[in-house]
């Protein structure tokens, strides 16, 4: 068998999460100005997990440059199941530990935010990628 390498699409996850991550921030220095310290702990908080759970998966996919293929397609579906897993421990650690402090709204409003930009990012990075400017 023939190890694959994929730089770009390394390339793409890993920005798919550098993308969360600023989206993460700026939402929650808006919920800072208009609502306050609660709100923009909720959103840092809740973007915050959205952006580990894709980093775990990026790094369980990608952290090897190559892989045979049968390995690669195993690391997808081990790194799937442990981004859903590094959500829900994350989800109850937040809502255990910081419960009197979080505001719903922000919090799962900012997760559902860092979702999205994976159906944002994604498509315009591929289309890049195919093109070969990525």
């Amino acid at each position: 068998m023939t190890a694959v390498e994929l730089p770009g699409l390394r390339r793409v996850a890993f920005g798919v999460v550098v993308a969360q991550v600023a989206l993460t921030v700026v939402i929650a220095l808006v919920c800072l100005v208009q609502w306050g310290r609660a709100a923009a702990l909720s959103a840092a908080v809740g973007g915050g997990i959205g952006a580990a759970s894709n980093l775990t998966l990026a790094l369980m996919v990608f952290g090897r440059p190559r892989r045979e293929l049968a390995e690669l397609v195993r690391a997808f579906y081990v790194g799937e199941a442990a981004k859903i897993g590094v959500t829900i421990v994350l989800f109850v650690l937040a809502l255990a530990t910081l419960k009197a402090m979080l505001v719903p709204g922000a919090l799962f409003g900012v997760f559902v935010a860092t979702f999205l930009v994976q159906w944002f990012v994604l498509p315009r990075a591929m289309r890049r990628l195919d093109s070969g400017q990525v």
